[in-house]
């Protein structure tokens, strides 16, 4: 205890009232004076907005709370415990093993381990056990805290290396470290107060992971735990999990010819023809809806001078993750991204207040150079296209801009069937630049984009980029799972370091604003997250292959043909499925792959002209002529409708 600490400290508790006890007093006893059912519950304590340990003698006054289960704060501290649970059961099985870190994450947590080789499955369920005897033993869990030189003594006897690195690295004098029966961890804490505070746990999987983030650090082995308050909780999480890997975009871009990727480009996805058909699709629909909405498109180099990204400030602020090569002597860099460049086209030429807002989209390839370790089939790549565009107008225009905007927004995502899409403001962060009265217009200008329209958005304080504020919107996929896609940013900083103006209607230079805007983002990426968020069940409109003609034996081919090329003359993309296979495998085949609809014939389908409809994810749906079936698909086709050919389960938010 601190000589100059007052001998009394005074709690206020959540309902108001306060508590005086004496300095020194631990929070497990507070919560027991308060209740035994309290003290029971509790896992740790809250005095002055900080989380701590039960056993932390209190020496200030202020706010105090216990936490229980159902406090906010509950869940990191449990998570947290359990990593180190699943440390100390490593450490028993495998006692050589070298432990690195262990963070509470979203649905649970992960820790780090130098095991000298991959944990396999059969580790994970041996950890898993061990750690169920753990719980059992109900040790409690002590917080020692020693000088630096201590604990590098603890974990060099030990043998564990990383350990004594972190430890080596913190500025203070004194650390803290805490014990459950025989295993030690440094931890800043706080912790559950005992072992059998834990046990709703679920090691899901591994996987490699450089030594703090670093490539050129150790590869360890990094074990996931899934983790919750609530056995109901976690099964109800482990159900999305096993739904999330039926979807898992990698499996079925592979099972569906997709796409494919190939170690001599890595993290860059080769589309074969079904999946290049899709992405095809995608611009193409991006692309009608630039002629709607008034957007101009443009096409932009791929290298320039490495002086162009010292001046967009890339050069300074995206270095590592950029391409650079050299060409006459000259530094020049592969873009990733198309704002400079179109910085470029826009300085190239004269524009008055009567030519804005100009709004320049580009589909020009991009690419970034993403660790190995965090690169992720399309969703995470170095090599992607984006559906961006850059807006040049002036501050009275934003408004309608951003109204703009979000109406395409709007009408992208309910194409797709996304719902549940939530809005993030950031708003002006510390280092900021610019004018503060501009920040406050474009602010109050995306704010009330949405309050006009009835709409609910979050902010989120300081969030916005240096140059400006900006909107993010975040989509709910069919199995519920959130996914950032749009984003509209306001750049205050370009136009003055490229020197961009427009001449009033006084005849003076004027600098527009820039709006920076993207609707899927990456099309890689959308890509990625559309096969997940429809399992693979694309609507008909963007299914690669609509239809498939099945002959029920060759004498039918001719008639199956006569049907594909009226399939395909119509404009629909149609094939014929000749294998000598039976009918039934013809099938089963057609389902596997999702196509939306298979068209039977046989001897009565070619003797009354018809086809028998199979629709995916629906079965037999009967006899169909193709004077009906045809403008039936074509409709769908125009429309982008999301009901033909996709299975209730898959349209189910």
């Amino acid at each position: 205890m601190s000589v100059d600490a007052e001998p009394i400290v005074r709690l206020t508790l959540p309902d108001g009232s306060t508590r005086e006890v004496p300095t020194g007093t631990t929070g497990l006893a507070v919560a027991a004076s308060i209740g035994s059912r309290l003290a029971k519950d509790a896992l740790a304590i809250k005095l002055n907005g900080r989380v701590l340990d039960l056993a932390r003698p209190l020496l200030e006054s202020g706010p105090f709370e216990v936490v229980t289960p159902s406090h906010a704060d509950a869940l990191e501290v449990y998570r947290h415990s359990s990593a180190h649970l699943t440390a100390h059961a490593v450490k028993r099985l495998f006692p050589g093993v070298k432990i690195g870190i262990g963070p509470a994450i979203e649905n649970g947590y992960y820790y780090d381990f130098d095991p000298g080789r991959a944990f396999t499955p059969e580790d994970l369920e041996k950890i898993e056990a061990e750690m169920k005897k753990i719980v059992a033993e109900n040790a409690p869990i002590e917080r020692l805290e020693m000088p630096k030189a201590e604990a590098v003594k603890i974990f060099s006897d030990l043998n564990d290396p990383l350990k004594v690195e972190i430890i080596e690295s913190i500025p203070d004098d004194h650390v803290s470290c805490y014990r459950q029966a025989d295993f030690i961890d440094l931890c800043r804490g706080p912790h559950v107060p005992a072992t059998g505070k834990l046990g709703v746990f679920k090691l899901t999987h591994t996987a490699g992971a450089y030594w703090k983030g670093d490539e050129r650090n150790p590869m360890l082995q990094r074990i996931y735990g899934a983790c919750f308050l609530s056995q109901k909780q976690l099964d109800e999480h482990l159900a999305r999990l096993e739904a999330a890997r039926a979807r898992d975009h990698r499996k079925l871009g592979k099972e569906l010819g997709l796409f494919v990727f190939h170690p001599w480009a890595p993290a860059s996805p080769f589309f074969l023809p079904k999946g290049a058909m899709v992405y095809n699709l995608l611009v193409q629909f991006m692309r009608e809806l630039y002629v709607k909405y008034g957007y101009q498109e443009v096409v932009s180099p791929q290298v320039f001078d490495a002086d162009l990204f010292k001046k967009s400030g890339h050069y300074s602020n995206y270095k590592e993750n950029m391409y650079f090569t050299e060409i006459d002597e000259r530094e020049f860099g592969v873009k990733p991204m198309n704002c400079p460049g179109h910085f470029l086209m826009y300085a190239s030429q004269a524009y008055s207040y009567r030519d804005l807002p100009v709004r320049f989209a580009d589909f020009g390839r991009l690419h970034r150079y993403e660790r190995s370790g965090v690169t992720q089939g399309l969703t995470r790549v170095r090599t992607f296209c984006q559906d961006d565009s850059h807006i040049f107008c002036s501050i009275d225009q934003m408004p309608a801009e951003m109204d703009r905007f979000i109406d395409l927004i709007d009408e992208v995502y309910g194409t797709f069937g996304f719902s549940g899409i939530r809005v993030g403001l950031g708003t002006r962060p510390e280092k900021w630049m610019g004018k503060i009265e501009n920040w406050d217009k474009a602010e109050k200008a995306l704010a009330s984009a949405f309050e006009k329209r009835g709409r609910d958005f979050f902010v989120n304080a300081g969030d916005g980029a240096f140059y400006g504020p900006k909107l993010d919107f975040q989509v709910t996929d069919a199995i519920g799972r959130p996914w950032q896609l749009g984003t509209l940013q306001v750049d205050f900083a370009n136009p003055d370091n490229f020197d961009l103006v427009y001449t009033g209607e006084d005849g003076a230079k004027h600098r527009p604003v820039v709006l920076h805007r993207a609707v899927l983002g990456s099309l890689e990426r959308f890509f990625g997250i559309l096969i997940e968020h429809t399992a693979g069940n694309f609507p008909f409109w963007l299914a690669p292959e609509q239809a498939r003609v099945i002959p029920v034996s060759e004498k039918l081919n001719e008639y199956a043909h006569e049907v594909c090329t009226a399939l395909v003359q119509a404009g629909l993309r149609a094939t014929v499925d000749r294998r000598n296979e039976k009918l039934g495998a013809k099938i089963r085949n057609g389902e596997l792959e999702k196509v939306p609809a298979l068209l039977i014939v046989g001897e009565k389908e070619r003797t009354s002209e018809t086809v028998s409809l199979r629709k995916h994810g629906a079965g037999d749906l009967g006899s169909r002529s193709l004077a009906a079936l045809i403008p039936d698909m074509l409709a769908a086709t125009k429309s982008r409708s999301l009901n033909w050919g996709v299975p209730k389960e898959a349209l189910t938010h």
